[in-house]
């Protein structure tokens, strides 16, 4: 067992491991020790509590995927939640997904799809069972079990509406909707297309199961005194995102908070009746019930694709701390052999590559090393060969914890920038897109760690001589973090004449703070936002505006990539 600490208090789900112990666990150990627990502490099936059980406490605010229906093992059978992504061929191949109200009990659910809102061909889906076991402070468990499906459709035409409805065999059709594929990657598709992008969400609304749990625990909803604890912040910002119409949409890990985690918030979840010991059970899956339900107007229709965080390494489960994405999720699946949320897909001249941060983290260490490097490697190989192709123009990665930012809660992670930052310099990476700090931050053009050019608001950069630009977009409806002591904010119509923050910090690869200086912080916003890109596709020049719009639609930050087309 490691001796020294590998997570910081609160920066990982606490699953019923007490607190002291778990800081000194990986994500491995940590679901080893849940397995020797439930060995000694068996649970009847009988005393589960199955399906959606969220879905009675919230019907009348509408925040479940079953919104005005009471669960029951006995109702008809509903699919909520819905969800599209991109398959590893993003302009032929879409992934479905969407949440059962119950146990189907043998029931089929069938997903209706085709080019027309005639439909005209179906498929079986696939229903994954994830079963999470919890230790309560009580001194039971909490056993829950809740039932995704699934269905890949693949042979798609690039970039034209796929048309699909869920049924199942005992009388429940949802509305026909539509998703489009990709835009293929060549000149000859170049049309223009907008993607948006934003990290550690969370949800507004908290679920009621299982019982006494209150609104405000399992929610965005707990803010500190400088905020108004009445406005929806994380609902503010999805508004926003559905407005824009993006072709799709990342982020950046952190996605449900399934643990409330810090902000003052008692160190445990509290069954009715029972006794709270320090640092048990705050982890609770029905939290995932109402995230779904909260993202489905966009997400039924827009592909998502996700990135892990630091929240979202959940020790109950298998694959350090990931089995219940492979339950809930549907990565591409064409990154490195055990990496999940480590994946590429292209959109017309954009290659996106999502990375899991986790891998490499010095600051919080559960999974760091988990990959035995196999990430990485991967990483230089699909740069390389993304960075080849006359046909993509702009790279853009994206994951959860920060190469570079200034806030005073995390800062920059030093084990990122070891691993990562020089193959972004090698490969002329244009854009990383990064979470975990609750703010917005972005930097002038940086390379081999030291900024280039000063990027102002409606600045045009050349990524291929000025560097990659790195972006903190961790607003998207967590409680905000500070900056450090004494730096001012600076954004449109609020700049300073030196953006320099002098006392910021790194975390080394050893898990100290190291001080540093950071002369490439340009713009700083402490609100909830997130970015809208445009990208123009060409046949001598592309270009990508990469826009900054907080809660309520108003831009206050833009630049311009520029990048001369390749014969």
């Amino acid at each position: 067992m490691p001796s020294n600490r590998l997570n910081p208090a609160g920066d990982i789900p606490d699953t019923g491991i007490p607190e002291p112990l778990a800081a000194t666990l990986t994500m491995a150990e940590q679901y080893e020790w849940h397995r020797a627990h439930l060995r000694r502490h068996p649970v009847s099936r009988r005393n589960f509590l199955r399906g959606s059980a969220a879905a009675a406490a919230v019907a009348a605010v509408g925040a479940t995927p079953f919104a005005g229906r009471a669960y029951a093992e006995d109702a008809r059978l509903i699919v909520g939640g819905r969800r599209v992504g991109f398959g590893a061929d993003a302009a032929g191949q879409l992934r479905f997904s969407a949440q059962l109200s119950r146990n189907p009990h043998g029931a089929r659910v069938i997903l209706e799809h085709g080019p027309t809102p005639a439909l005209g061909a179906s498929v079986e889906a696939e229903v994954r069972d994830l079963v999470t076991q919890i230790p309560s402070s009580d001194g039971g468990v909490l056993a829950a079990e809740q039932f995704y499906v699934h269905v890949p459709v693949d042979g798609l035409p690039g970039r034209m509406p796929h048309f699909y409805r869920w049924r199942t065999s005992d009388g429940f059709t949802s509305e026909v909707s539509a998703a489009s594929t990709a835009m293929p990657t060549a000149r000859n598709a170049v049309l223009p297309f907008r993607f948006t992008m934003m990290g550690d969400q969370g949800t507004d609304e908290t679920p009621t199961q299982p019982g006494g749990v209150a609104p405000g625990d399992y929610d965005d909803m707990y803010y500190k005194a400088d905020n108004d604890p009445t406005v929806r912040h994380a609902d503010n910002v999805m508004r926003q995102i559905v407005a824009a119409r993006p072709d799709f949409h990342i982020l950046a890990g952190d996605i449900a908070y399934a643990d409330p985690s810090g902000a003052g918030k008692n160190a445990q979840f509290v069954p009715a009746g029972g006794v709270a010991p320090s640092g048990f059970d705050k982890f609770n899956p029905y939290v995932w019930d109402v995230y779904f339900g909260a993202i489905e107007p966009s997400a039924s229709t827009t592909p998502w694709m996700f990135a892990t965080g630091n929240h979202d390494m959940e020790a109950a489960y298998d694959t350090h701390g990931y089995g219940g994405h492979l339950a809930r999720l549907d990565f591409p699946g064409n990154g490195p052999s055990g990496c999940p949320s480590a994946y590429s897909f292209t959109y017309g001249n954009v290659a996106v590559l999502s990375l899991d941060a986790n891998d490499v983290s010095a600051e919080i260490r559960a999974n760091t090393g988990y990959s035995g490097g196999a990430q990485t490697g991967w990483v230089e190989r699909t740069l390389a060969a993304y960075r080849a192709d006359p046909n993509i123009d702009f790279l853009v990665c994206f994951f959860h914890h920060c190469a570079y930012s200034t806030t005073d809660s995390h800062a920059s992670d030093g084990g990122l920038r070891a691993a990562w930052c020089d193959l972004f310099d090698r490969y002329r990476v244009d854009l990383v897109l990064q979470g975990h700090n609750h703010i917005f931050e972005r930097t002038d053009p940086i390379r081999a760690g030291r900024p280039g050019k000063v990027a102002g608001d409606n600045s045009i950069v050349y990524p291929e001589t000025d560097g990659t630009v790195y972006y903190t977009v961790g607003g998207g409806g967590r409680p905000r973090y500070g900056f450090q002591p004494g730096s001012q904010e600076t954004y449109r119509g609020h700049e300073v004449a030196d953006t320099t923050v002098p006392n910021s910090y790194v975390w080394t690869v050893g898990g100290d703070k190291q001080h540093e200086a950071a002369p490439w912080s340009r713009v700083r916003f402490r609100n909830y936002s997130f970015i809208r890109v445009d990208v123009r596709p060409g046949f001598f020049a592309s270009e990508m505006d990469v826009v900054a719009v907080d809660e309520y639609g108003r831009e206050f930050d833009k630049v311009t990539y520029r990048r001369q087309v390749r014969a």
